[in-house]
């Protein structure tokens, strides 16, 4: 039976199993290994930033203005955001996206913006600077691919809420998983 595995009603799979969000989380990881290294450069504490394609670009490309917009250099801020996508990916088993809507919206709004971001970042990249950055492309990479399935998950939950609001339940109590429908899972 579909609930037992955790399908969400209308779906052929679980959106919040493990073999679904266990790459997201893997993707993550890497991505924080790349986003901190790079912020290594950009915070000064290594002076050289490995560029196997590009020559000088990727340089150019972490000490930019637009690098350095926010008072915590871009990297940064992209590592601590990969951080948040794993942690959020790996809270909460496999019905999550009825237990814990509010892990699965705050890991779908951790990881849509950063792809957002990533995608802008990229794009600026050759625009302003007239340059490229290989592993800023990676992270950049990275994110995109993450984006599907976390959105998945996320539509399952946001789906879920809706019943609940159109069965007249409490809806706060469904966001915090405090209780399914009328104790079914839905």
């Amino acid at each position: 039976m579909q609930e037992d595995k955790g399908i969400p009603p209308g779906w052929n799979y679980n959106p919040a199993s493990w073999g679904q969000r266990m790459p997201i989380i893997i993707l993550a990881i890497v991505g924080f290994f790349i986003a901190a290294y790079l912020a290594l450069f950009q915070f000064k504490i290594t002076s050289d930033v490995w560029e196997p394609f590009f020559g000088n670009d990727s340089r150019k490309i972490l000490t930019s203005k637009t690098s350095q917009l926010l008072p915590i250099p871009d990297a940064a801020l992209g590592a601590l955001g990969y951080i948040a996508d794993a942690v959020t990916g790996a809270i909460g088993g496999t019905n999550r996206w009825r237990t814990m809507p509010w892990i699965v919206i705050a890991f779908g709004l951790a990881v849509g913006p950063l792809g957002f971001i990533s995608v802008l970042l990229v794009i600026l990249q050759p625009v302003l600077y007239d340059a490229w950055c290989t592993l800023c492309l990676a992270t950049a990479a990275i994110s995109v691919v993450m984006i599907g399935p976390a959105m998945d998950e996320m539509l399952a939950s946001l789906q879920y809420m809706k019943r609940v609001k159109d069965a007249g339940e409490s809806k706060w109590k469904a966001f915090w998983g405090y209780k399914s429908i009328q104790g079914k899972v839905m």
